[in-house]
């Protein structure tokens, strides 16, 4: 029997993941490529909607309809990543009532189960809505953690046998006899990352067909082997808040625009998002009145946003794809659909096929259909499984409540450790070692953070999203020297101590733009304890004391466009 065809998928994203899964599945032989962590791109800046279709059900029906199929597909597959939130698009007096029709209607079309809500019923879901909101159309809205159904993609495709590299870069695409016949990789272990390769060396991968699924970075990939990809970046911004000020999607019934939805996700809301077409998705400024305006637009929606804590901000890039002959000059018009290159037929280039554009809700049917242009291309006749199998984590995701009662789990942090192990909460979590809580915010223990060193190796970035170590309202203030502590034994001190600088800078990046009032305040205690109990900003002893005035050097006068003294409650809205 001859060996089975060796696909080379790059990127470690939803759609690299989703396609390795169903490849290796289906008994081919995969090796995925990933220049950082799992979901260093797109993937791991989006925020958390697993799509009802809704969004979508005016302007771009084939996206909506592909996605209630989804949304259906992972709820069964991946209940352990899947909060089935629910959705409500909320019309104000000044947003038309003809768009809220079409919306009704195009989710109809659809087939998203929508219902028109009143006022006082959409308020009595959701009490922080604004006063003077119309109503409401309610649909099969949730949220998804990324982080979470990546691993567990990755995961699976470990299980069928796939090679999953994370950190190590492709260099170049080998081309020989004008075909694509493999890839140069660059293994960068960093400090004690997991790779197999061997780590700064560089390897050269012999493949028999290359998977091009790098979302936003496809066309510097295509550079590679001399063709051209057309992926247009656009650059979304995020605001995470403190807490769950909703426990429903909410969305602004009005054509699609900036700062229009609001995602209940773990703890936390995230607020979203702008729509702006970049050059480069590596190397995009940030922008401070992007966050004033996620707070400032979402509060006609839900009013004690204006008010509320807000932790940090992200940036994410969509990999936007549009076909030569569409030619839009507006981003915000491109489909959000997904299209498949084979660069054989298109650019007469054999080896390599491409998968851009599309959407998280949609990655398996991405990985579906591109699975089963390369098995035909192999005349390999195998059905995909990825619909039906459960993800690991999802099996038989009812024993929860049998584990609570197992393990005693009654308390709020052995709830969220089941909920988040799912299925796999008995191998982690029976342990006779003791099990303290690592993050108090995230509510993590001891034994989810040494299974996730066991799949990561020292990369706490790596265990953070694994985890949701701190990710909560102290961004690592209070966790990051616990979390490098669980190093202690299995890796050095430069080893530790490089892991847990990357943590604390990965957590510094999104606070940035998020610095004024309580936010401001915790930046200041996180760097005060760190500063005077681990000496890391590296004074000497009989250094200056810390400068807590530092912390507070805004002016009065700026800040909030609403003229709210914001230097007042310890800083202002500009960086200041």
């Amino acid at each position: 029997m001859a060996s089975a065809p060796h696909i080379v998928v790059i990127g470690g994203g939803s759609t690299g993941v989703g396609i390795a899964r169903d490849l290796s599945m289906r008994g081919l032989d995969v090796t995925l490529l990933e220049q950082g962590n799992l979901t260093h791109g797109t993937t791991g800046r989006m925020h958390g909607l697993l799509h009802s279709g809704g969004r979508y059900a005016v302007a771009d029906q084939a996206s909506a309809t592909e996605c209630i199929e989804e949304n259906r597909v992972l709820r069964d597959i991946a209940s352990h990543c899947v909060e089935m939130t629910g959705g409500l698009f909320v019309k104000r007096p000044e947003d038309t009532e003809e768009y809220f029709e079409r919306k009704l209607e195009g989710c109809r079309e659809c087939s998203i189960p929508a219902e028109v809500v009143s006022r006082e019923e959409a308020r009595a879901m959701e009490p922080h809505l604004a006063k003077d909101i119309d109503r409401a159309i309610s649909v099969p809205d949730g949220a998804v953690d990324p982080f979470r159904l990546v691993v567990a993609n990755a995961a699976s495709a470990q299980e069928h046998g796939a090679r999953i590299e994370t950190h190590s870069t492709v260099t170049d695409l080998l081309v020989e006899a004008g075909e694509v016949v493999g890839v140069e990789v660059e293994h960068d272990s960093g400090s004690g990352k997991r790779v197999h390769g061997t780590a700064g060396a560089r390897e050269r991968i012999r493949a028999d067909h290359v998977v091009n699924a790098t979302g936003a970075w496809a066309g510097r990939l295509g550079e590679m082997a001399g063709v051209d990809i057309e992926v247009r970046p656009s650059k979304g911004v995020m605001t995470i808040m403190n807490v769950r000020q909703v426990d429903t999607v909410i969305n602004r019934c009005r054509p699609k625009g900036d700062a229009d939805i609001v995602v209940p996700h773990e703890t936390t809301a995230i607020l979203g998002t702008t729509d702006e077409e970049v050059d480069d998705p590596a190397d995009y400024p940030e922008k401070q009145w992007e966050v004033d305006l996620m707070i400032d637009s979402l509060s006609e929606l839900v009013p004690v946003l204006a008010e509320a804590r807000t932790i940090r901000s992200f940036w994410g890039v969509r990999p936007l794809y549009e076909p030569p002959e569409v030619g839009s000059d507006d981003p915000t018009d491109i489909t959000r659909d997904y299209f498949l290159l084979d660069h054989d037929e298109r650019d007469a280039l054999p080896g390599m096929t491409s998968i851009v554009g599309g959407k998280f809700t949609t990655y398996r049917m991405m990985g579906e259909e591109i699975s089963d242009h390369i098995c035909a291309k192999f005349g390999i006749e195998a059905d995909c499984q990825t619909a039906e199998v459960p993800l690991p984590g999802s099996e038989e995701f009812s024993v929860l409540r049998d584990y609570m009662d197992e393990f005693g789990l009654r308390s709020p942090i052995g709830r969220r450790s089941v909920e988040r192990l799912g299925s796999r909460a008995e191998t982690v979590l029976q342990t006779d070692e003791p099990n303290p809580t690592v993050c108090n915010c995230e509510a993590v223990t001891r034994a989810e953070v040494q299974d996730a060193i066991e799949g990561s190796g020292s990369d706490l970035n790596a265990v953070r999203i694994r985890t949701r170590a701190s990710m909560g309202n102290c961004q690592g203030g209070l966790c990051s020297h616990r979390l490098a502590n669980e190093l202690h034994g299995n890796y050095d001190e430069a080893t530790t101590r490089a892991a847990w600088d990357e943590l604390l800078q990965e957590r510094w990046k999104g606070q940035r733009h998020a610095l004024w009032g309580e936010q401001l305040s915790q930046a200041m205690l996180n760097y005060a304890l760190h500063a005077t109990t681990q000496n890391r900003d590296n004074d000497p002893a009989d250094g200056d004391p810390v400068e807590f005035a530092a912390f507070d050097s805004g002016d009065p006068t700026v800040g909030r466009s609403d003229g709210h003294d914001v230097a007042a409650d310890g800083g202002c809205r500009d960086g200041d």
